[in-house]
């Protein structure tokens, strides 16, 4: 009877259990927010960085506004509420950080840099440049707030859940903003642009 009572009340291995506790949230919560800034660096600096580039065009930018964004991150931690997920959390100071950074260029008015070519295959790194430009000019037509949740969900590589948190918004919201971008990139790009 013993044994039956046990094998009742054994989880189902395939169904959805509770999320895993993300360790990082747990470091903030106890206040190690040093070791936590850490993880946050190793755990999401990629992801941090391919947000960072593709908001901003240039490698300096996104290496500067992922370094300003961690540290926005350190000092905010004591409020952090842990409602979402870290990753999601983290890009949306990124977020912020780079609409300032866009903002002061754009007072600026300094053209984005071009990242230099491949000098082993010209002729493809020519081609590169051309889409790379026609993406970045298509991206540029968006609205800033469909901009920034495609690029969230596609370079950061949120889901429309983070995507909703990142930009404190509901999820139903989150999900139009990246069809309507989609739609819209998808009358201006050719197929094979848009992949």
């Amino acid at each position: 009877m013993q044994a039956r009572a046990q094998a009742v009340d054994a989880p189902d291995p395939g169904a959805p259990g509770p999320e895993a506790p993300d360790p990082i949230a747990a470091m903030i919560a106890a206040g190690d927010h040093r070791d936590a800034l850490a993880a946050c660096a190793r755990a999401h600096a990629r992801t941090l960085g391919r947000l960072c580039m593709a908001m901003l065009g240039t490698q300096h930018d996104a290496d500067e506004a992922v370094q300003e964004t961690l540290l926005s991150a350190h000092r905010s931690m004591a409020g952090y509420r842990g409602e979402g997920s870290v990753r999601a959390w983290l890009c949306g100071i990124a977020r912020h950080v780079c609409a300032r950074q866009l903002e002061t260029r754009r007072r600026a008015a300094r053209p984005l840099e071009v990242v230099p070519p491949d000098a082993d295959d010209p002729a493809g790194a020519f081609a590169a440049r051309r889409r790379a430009a026609r993406v970045r000019g298509a991206l540029d037509r968006l609205r800033p707030t469909e901009r920034e949740a495609l690029v969230l969900r596609f370079v950061a590589d949120l889901s429309h859940r983070e995507v909703a948190e990142a930009c404190a918004i509901d999820e139903a919201t989150a999900r139009k903003r990246v069809s309507r971008a989609l739609d819209r990139l998808r009358s201006v790009l050719a197929p094979e642009e848009i992949e």
